[in-house]
Order: structure tokens, then C-alpha cells, then sequence
């Protein structure tokens, strides 16, 4: 057993049940199945709940890995990032996945999505769930209701912290939704209980207000490394700022530089060492003397189960019959033959096989990603593992599941986009230039001068980015910030639903909200183009 943040919390399974429609008629309050009155009662009930929260992230409600459906059906399929991964990995050229037969896929896969892909409903609905479950928490911790439990002193200070922590977990449930939707959905802890209609907000409205949530909590937050691990920390305040910023543009149509490279400058300064060998971010100890990782969604192969999350990104990478037995990456009876990556992500690197840049963990059979629906057509990523830096397996009994957490925020993300933000601010500083290359002397073993470049470009950047990040849910976002999203200068197989790629309209820069909100809600309107 391993996670300190599920050692130290009281975590039951979520009843988390169907997640149909969250924008018809929404209750403020999920249904726990359990008195409010007494779980709230004293300062451990409120952490426990506030654990629900974190566990949101990571749990879902049955598993049913057979089954094809995406939300209500395959709850594995239904997990949050496994959601989100499809929606920024297989939309690109980094990943393709063969599940044609599974809900939205292929249409994902090509770039040909409709207002009624399964995937899309799935993401805007759990985004919104997550949502719900952080209002209902901060909703039930206001000092009126500390007051009416007798909860003050120390134990209140306490719930303070625990509700700043929530308020991040909500914000940043709203940046997925503004950076994949735009207008969306928007309630709080001040929503109506009850049967209502949402209104909609607009994604420069929704940018202000993650932005002035974010300031607001970053000081109520624990400093940098004051929580146990798993859990948010004023660096994930700034760390998701720095995001925010690098991105306004996109989102707002106005750069925000400066604040960019401000807040992930706060980042570096609270210390968050890269560590020295890439493949170790990704492996099943990686939440031990993890300095790099910011923030992760945590898993635990014997307590934390799902088929979504890391068990979905090592299992689907693999397959029984292929290279290495599944065994070799911690899973003996897993290897689901799902997702690979297009001959586009060899081109990131001069050198593939791993002895300069230790960062492509592929294994290359047949390079051209010409088939769809056939695992083994293109390159196939080794990136995650579920077995530990000392090679120990951390699988459960069934041999499937993944204890390898996720990074979602960690500092070599804070190095590059300052460097980012300041070549597009004016120029590549000299502190500019030192974050580049600190992330790439890592990336060539410490060596202070094989990965050391004197400049770089945008084109430099996009291309460092996709090398550092792939596989991690960053590229449609990188895509689109750069421009290479939509349109045709940039091509990529299966691009806009041909072998070879083509060009895609600039409205899927934005995915359709889920068509059956729009028509349960009579407030919101559906993004142009769908």
C-alpha cells in the first residue's frame, strides 16, 4: 500500500451511479446515501468528505471493462482523465487508438466529431459532476454550518484549508471545460437546490473567474510541500495560473505574457527539481521523493481500481501478443491493443532510440499509421509502466490494474512555458534560455552540454513540448495556441478523416457542448459550427 493522501483520508467508494445529463435539471448535492448532518459533523467527517472530492478524479462507480459504451455503460470509460486524454491525445498526431466499435472513437480519431459523440458528452458531464461534488463541500462549509456542528478553533482553520483545496479542485474542473468548450455550463455553491436550469457563461467570463478564484485561494492554500502528497499546494494555484495565462489568448483574445512567465516563475522558486531520469515520472514509485510532480491524480492498483486513469494508459498500450509480455510493464494479464502514436511523433527527435534523449520510450515496429483500426499501424508508447524504478511489479491480484499516479501539473511544464511566454513577450531572455535547457540537459542525462541549445524558436518550443509532454493530455491545447490545430499547414494522418491527413475547419478549436444539454437547457447555445 503505498499514497499517503488515501493513508491519512477516510475514502469510501463514490456513488457516483450514471452520469447522465448534469445540465438538465441539477441538484446542488450529490445523493451520498448519507446524512449531511452527520458526516459533517466534526472536523474528520469534513476531510473525509473533502477526500471524495480528491477521489473524484480517480474513481468511478462499477467497473465493466467489456463494454463499449462511454458514460452509464463502461464506467472505466467514464473515468475523467481517460476522458479527457481521448479528447486531447487521439484528436492529434500523437495517438490513434484502434477501439472502433467504442463510442465517439473513430470520429475522435478523425477529427469528425458531431454534437453527439459519446466521448464529449462523457467529459462535459464528468467535468460538471466533479463540479457538483466541490460545491456541495464548500456549500456544507460555510462558518454558518461550522458553527451550527460546534466546529471552530484549530478544526475550523482546518476545514478553511480543506475548502480552499476544493475551490482549486473546482477551478480547475473549469479550465478543462473552458479550454475543450468554451461557453459552458456554470454553477456554484450559491446555485439553487433543486431542479433549475443553468445558465450559461461565457469563456471570457468563465477565464476571469478561474483567474480570480485561483488568486484568491493561492494564499489560503498550504505553502509549496506543506501537504501530504496527492494533495494541492499554493504551487498548484500558481502552476495553474501560469496555464491560464499562457493560454488567454485562446481563451479571451488577449495575451497575457508577462503573468505567464510571473507565475511559473513562482513555481521554479519554491523548488521542484526535475527529476534525473525521465521514465521515472511515469512509473509505479513515482509518488516517492517525486520533487518534479506538482500535483498528480493518484492510483493504487489494490485500492484505488479503475479501468480509466494509468491502468487505462499502460493496458492500452500493449498488447498480449507483442513485443515484451504485458508482464514486462507490470500488468501480466492486461494488454488491451488500444492506443498508439502516428510516424508524426518521430519527428520531434533527431535521435528515436533512446540513447541521446532519453525521452522516446517507444517501441517501433511499423512506423506509418495507415490503418485505424489496427494496433500494431504506427509507433507504439512504453511511456507508462506499472512497475516500480527498482523493476517490482505493482499490479493487484487480477494482474490489471496500475498504481502509476498522474502527473498533472509538474515543473518541467513551469520551464517551458516561461520560455515560451517570454520568447512571444519580446525575445529569448537569458533566464529564458536557462529554463529551456534545464528541461533538456535532463533530457540528455545531466549533460550541460549535449542537450544545450544558444536560442530557440516557436516552432522549437511546439516541437520541445510535444518531445517532453506527449502522452500527458497536453497537445490539442499546444496545437491550437500555436495554430496548428485546425486548417492544413499542419498534417497528420487521419487528419480531418483521410489517410493522409487534410484540412479541418477552425470551428472544432472548440468541441460542441453535448447536443442532449443543449436541448434539456433552454440557456445555452450551442458553439458555431455544429
Amino acid at each position: 500500500m503505498k499514497k499517503d493522501l488515501f493513508k491519512l483520508f477516510t475514502v469510501a467508494a463514490l456513488a457516483i451511479g450514471a452520469l447522465s445529463s448534469c445540465t438538465k435539471e441539477l441538484n446542488r448535492y450529490p445523493n451520498t446515501g448519507l446524512n449531511s448532518q452527520v458526516v459533517y459533523s466534526n472536523r474528520a467527517g469534513y476531510k473525509s468528505q473533502l477526500a471524495s472530492v480528491y477521489s473524484a478524479f480517480a474513481l468511478t462507480s462499477n467497473q465493466n471493462p467489456g463494454s463499449t459504451d462511454v458514460p452509464g455503460g463502461d464506467a472505466g470509460a467514464s473515468d475523467f482523465f481517460r476522458l479527457f486524454w481521448n479528447t486531447q491525445e487521439i484528436t492529434t498526431d500523437e495517438a490513434k487508438c484502434a477501439w472502433l466499435n467504442n463510442a465517439g472513437i473513430q470520429d475522435l480519431d478523425q477529427d469528425t466529431w458531431d454534437r453527439n459523440n459519446a466521448i464529449l458528452q462523457g467529459l462535459y458531464d464528468r467535468s460538471l459532476y466533479q463540479i457538483l461534488l466541490a460545491n456541495s463541500f464548500i456549500a456544507q462549509s460555510s462558518d454558518a454550518n461550522l458553527a451550527t456542528h460546534g466546529i471552530s478553533g484549530a478544526d475550523a482553520d482546518s476545514v478553511h484549508l480543506y475548502v480552499a483545496e476544493a475551490r482549486f479542485l473546482r477551478a480547475y474542473q473549469y479550465w478543462v471545460l473552458m479550454d475543450s468548450f468554451g461557453n459552458v455550463t456554470y454553477i456554484d455553491e450559491n446555485s439553487p437546490i433543486g431542479a433549475f436550469f443553468p445558465k450559461q457563461i461565457s469563456r471570457s467570463a468563465l477565464f476571469a473567474y478561474i483567474e480570480s478564484e485561483l488568486k484568491a485561494i493561492a494564499p489560503l492554500l498550504s505553502k509549496p510541500h506543506g501537504v501530504e502528497y496527492g494533495r494541492v499546494d499554493e504551487a498548484a494555484a500558481w502552476a495553474l495560473l501560469a496555464r491560464l495565462y499562457l493560454n488567454a489568448q485562446v481563451y479571451t483574445g488577449s495575451a497575457r505574457w508577462a503573468d505567464a512567465m510571473t507565475y511559473s516563475q513562482n513555481v521554479i522558486n519554491a523548488s521542484y527539481p526535475l527529476l534525473p531520469k525521465y521514465q521515472n515520472l511515469f512509473l509505479a514509485d513515482n509518488n516517492v521523493n517525486n520533487t518534479e510532480v506538482i500535483f498528480p491524480i493518484v492510483y493504487d492498483a489494490n485500492h484505488i481500481q479503475t479501468y480509466g486513469g494509468t491502468t487505462f494508459l499502460v493496458n492500452s498500450a500493449i498488447s498480449g501478443a507483442w513485443l515484451e509480455t504485458p508482464a514486462f510493464y507490470g500488468v501480466p494479464e492486461g494488454g488491451w491493443a488500444g492506443n498508439r502514436a502516428t510516424q508524426n511523433i518521430l519527428s520531434f527527435y533527431t535521435d528515436t532510440t533512446g540513447k541521446t534523449d532519453q525521452r522516446p520510450l517507444f517501441r517501433i515496429t511499423e512506423k506509418t499509421c495507415d490503418t485505424l483500426g489496427s494496433f500494431t499501424s504506427g509507433v507504439n508508447v512504453v511511456k507508462f509502466k506499472n512497475v516500480t524504478s527498482g523493476g517490482i511489479t505493482e499490479t493487484d491480484a487480477s494482474g490489471t490494474f496500475v498504481s502509476t499516479d498522474m502527473p498533472i501539473f509538474r515543473s518541467a511544464e513551469m520551464y517551458l512555458t516561461y520560455a515560451e511566454a517570454a520568447l512571444r513577450s519580446g525575445g529569448v531572455s537569458g533566464q529564458a534560455l536557462t529554463y529551456y535547457n534545464t528541461v533538456r540537459q535532463r533530457a540528455y542525462n545531466g549533460s550541460a552540454t549535449s542537450g544545450t541549445v544558444t536560442s530557440f524558436t516557436l516552432a522549437d518550443i511546439l516541437n520541445e513540448r510535444g518531445r517532453e509532454f506527449y502522452w500527458e493530455g497536453f497537445r490539442r491545447t499546444d496545437l491550437i495556441r500555436f495554430g496548428e490545430f485546425t486548417g492544413g499547414t499542419y498534417i497528420w494522418p487521419f487528419k480531418g478523416g483521410t489517410v493522409g491527413g487534410s484540412s479541418i475547419a477552425d470551428y472544432r478549436n472548440l468541441f460542441p457542448l453535448p447536443q442532449a444539454d443543449v436541448i434539456a437547457n433552454p440557456n445555452l447555445k450551442q458553439n458555431p459550427g455544429y
